[in-house]
């Protein structure tokens, strides 16, 4: 599953590509931040931090038929910079992937939602100072560990068309990780906004 993280935005371009003659495909880049409950207070033993805050980069894709505006998308989000997690020695950055139904009915002339639900992996890698492993094949050596969850995904964005084909997306996640067992709740959502550019019909 990592390795589908590492590599959606390559898969993306692939499975994309050959439909946008065809049909509606839209490209887009954002950011945004990840809200998720914290921990309670009081608490007498070690409670896992709340997965929360930071800034998050997105990068996606989607593609859409003409006539019932249904498709599919796929979009991969990741933490700019790693979060301190329970102590001063030790960091981690999540990246987040997930693959969907997408439906994008038009409300006007310049103005669409996306709507989008399915499934995909919450891959969290946790950075150590000290090496943890070394490949003889590749002759480098990592310092991090990464904690791989499957996940249920939720979306919804409001686009608008600032000129030409070019839009604006506000948008809001919601994911739910299974056994987000490093963190606080299972529960996250991931509210920002996007650039995109659409080719074909807008």
């Amino acid at each position: 599953m990592r390795k589908i993280a590492s590599f959606a935005p390559f898969l993306l371009f692939f499975f994309l590509a050959p439909f946008a003659s065809a049909q509606q495909a839209d490209f887009f880049f954002g950011g945004g931040t990840l809200l998720s409950s914290a921990p309670t207070s009081g608490a007498l033993f070690f409670q896992p931090p709340a997965e929360k805050g930071g800034t998050y980069l997105n990068l996606g894709g989607d593609v859409v038929g003409f006539r019932r505006r249904i498709g599919f998308n796929i979009e991969t989000a990741w933490r700019a910079s790693q979060g301190i997690y329970a102590g001063e020695n030790e960091t981690y950055r999540p990246i987040l992937t997930d693959f969907n139904a997408l439906y994008q009915p038009k409300v006007g002339k310049k103005v669409g939602l996306d709507l989008m639900g399915g499934i995909g992996v919450a891959a969290t890698r946790f950075y150590v100072p000290e090496i943890t492993s070394c490949s003889y094949f590749s002759g480098g050596c990592i310092n991090y560990t990464s904690s791989d969850h499957f996940m249920e995904h939720l979306g919804a964005g409001v686009r608008y068309y600032v000129w030409h084909h070019f839009f604006v997306r506000p948008e809001v996640h919601y994911y739910h990780i299974q056994n987000n067992i490093e963190f606080n709740s299972d529960s996250v959502f991931r509210v920002g906004g996007s650039i995109g550019y659409t080719i074909g019909s807008d």
